[in-house]
């Protein structure tokens, strides 16, 4: 009789999240008129946008390759 009552509880359980999350999905739909990425900046290297200098990202250097990662 025990093991009626607690499968039937975690079913209960189990059915009442599942719509309880069903009815949040549902009341928080993303926005389709929503962007799905942001602007990107279109400009040449060296432009000041804002006050700000846009450069590459990535730079060469002289700085030795690293070997090896230990650490003591």
């Amino acid at each position: 009789m025990r093991s009626v009552i607690l499968k039937a509880g975690a079913t209960v359980l189990t059915l009442g999240t599942t719509l309880a999350s069903a009815l949040y999905v549902t009341a928080h739909l993303k926005n389709p008129s929503a962007p799905l990425q942001p602007a990107v900046l279109v400009s040449q290297p060296g432009d000041t946008v804002g006050g700000v200098t846009i450069t590459p990202g990535v730079r060469q250097s002289d700085v030795q390759p690293v070997t090896s990662t230990y650490a003591s």
